[in-house]
């Protein structure tokens, strides 16, 4: 597990190099990855994730702001995901900004997790313990960068580095728990690498690192470029695809 560890710190730092001397004054860290990811459903556009990845002495700090597009009223979400060194859960903190005021967070409580949440300011704090591990993976509704840390915690889990290169087995499947907090609900999962597979992405051909994620939820499928950063992510049960802007 130490060799996952580290390969999942030397990830961080391969992308913390790619960015070098982007960093930010409110954080401490480096930057990973930043960007935002375009929601699809058909060929109509209904959100777009805004999101930033830092690597801090303390571990990894993963920021996003989900928006609906095309609705009479906008709707806003933020969160704010705090890993460990070795990739467990510090804190996850979720917010409402518009149209309600809803909020939660989840911590880790001695050796499991647990959830505070309101519905609003008026509303009083509600809470759910699970029986859960902080090395628990959390994936929530609307916000597709945590499955891009998934993956990179899968890549450090399953996979070996070879001469500055990270070479998964094909179809090797790794198990891991999720926790989806709106939800309220604990579930496996399970991920493969499928091997190289050319797509289309802004209308022109490339060849991506494609990997397979099953849970309950259904099936989704992710196309990395060779940054491990995902360019593409498509989820055919529900016709809805998310695209790297």
């Amino acid at each position: 597990m130490k060799s996952g560890y580290k390969l999942f710190a030397i990830l961080l730092a391969f992308q913390a190099a790619a960015f070098a001397g982007q960093k930010e004054k409110e954080h401490e860290g480096t930057l990973v990855d930043s960007g935002s990811f375009g929601v699809f459903m058909g060929t109509r556009r209904v959100g777009t994730e805004t999101f930033t990845i830092y690597q801090t002495a303390n571990g990894s700090v993963i920021e996003s702001e989900f928006k609906t597009e095309g609705a009479k009223e906008q709707a806003t979400q933020t969160s704010e995901l705090r890993l460990t060194g070795n990739g467990e859960l510090r804190r996850y903190e979720w917010k409402e900004v518009s149209p309600g005021k809803s909020a939660l967070t989840i911590i880790p409580n001695d050796q499991f997790l647990n959830q505070k949440w309101t519905l609003s300011p008026e509303q009083g704090e509600k809470e759910q313990p699970y029986l859960l591990p902080p090395s628990t993976n959390v994936l929530d509704d609307y916000f597709f960068i945590h499955r891009e840390v998934l993956v990179w915690k899968f890549l450090a889990s399953a996979c070996k580095q070879d001469q500055g290169k990270v070479q998964c087995p094909v179809r090797q499947k790794a198990k891991f728990a999720t926790l989806n907090p709106h939800q309220h609900s604990s579930a496996p999962g399970t991920m493969e690498f499928l091997g190289r597979d050319k797509i289309t992405v802004r209308g022109t051909e490339h060849e991506f690192n494609k990997i397979g994620l099953k849970t309950e939820s259904g099936t989704w499928l992710l196309w990395l470029d060779d940054q491990y950063k995902v360019q593409r992510i498509a989820i055919p049960d529900e016709n809805t695809e998310v695209t790297r802007d």
